[in-house]
């Protein structure tokens, strides 16, 4: 029988990484933001403690390794990135319109990115401030396209596209907690979904029309 190589502390440090930073994951999802500690990182790892400053130096650096490696926003986005990437200079409601969706649909399902979102709102911190900066690095490719759509044109794209998304975590986050309606919609539903998909829509054409 072969015996498997053990491949010494090089291997060791690898799994162990790996381990602190997948608990990251499991604290937030189970403890929120709040239960970012040492502590609770190291135990849901089941390593010590210490090893966070080892390999990662500080417990910010660790947390920031994770969030980095989730890339929230592009997977949010859905195929609206490659719809950025085809675009033919015709018309940018469609991407838009296919972003929002995306959006509301990721963030109504992943209960990581909900609670990164009430980290992000709740807390003046580097990493949110630089997840907020790599979320913006997207948009920003949007609207150099649409921008030359609409020169010439009185319509704050930007604007709308922020009330909606702001309403989109709301929404999201009010169903999620309270299990209650909103203006008379309830989000938790098939029904609820649709409509504001539509709405979402609709706004989104009487903007491109004006």
């Amino acid at each position: 029988m072969i015996r498997k190589r053990y491949k010494g502390p090089s291997n060791d440090k690898e799994r162990s990484t790996l381990k602190l930073i997948e608990a990251v994951g499991t604290v937030i999802k189970n403890e929120g933001y709040t239960g970012l500690t040492a502590t609770n990182i190291a135990r849901v790892a089941g390593l010590n403690r210490r090893l966070i400053t080892l390999y990662f130096g500080t417990i910010d650096n660790l947390i920031e390794t994770y969030v980095r490696s989730k890339d929230y926003w592009i997977t949010a986005s859905g195929n609206a990135v490659e719809l950025i990437k085809e675009y033919t200079g015709e018309n940018t409601k469609p991407i838009l319109d296919k972003l929002l969706q995306n959006q509301l649909d990721y963030f109504f399902n992943e209960e990581e990115m909900q609670k990164i979102v009430l980290w992000q709102i709740s807390q003046s911190t580097q990493i949110m401030k630089d997840v907020s900066e790599e979320r913006e690095l997207l948009s920003r490719d949007f609207f150099k396209l649409s921008d030359r759509e609409l020169e010439g044109k009185d319509t704050d794209l930007r604007a709308v596209s922020a009330l909606l998304v702001a309403g989109i975590y709301y929404l999201v986050l009010h169903a999620k907690s309270t299990d209650t309606l909103f203006c008379e919609i309830d989000l938790n539903t098939t029904e609820g979904m649709v409509r504001i998909k539509k709405a979402i829509s609709l706004i989104l054409e009487q903007t491109y029309t004006e």
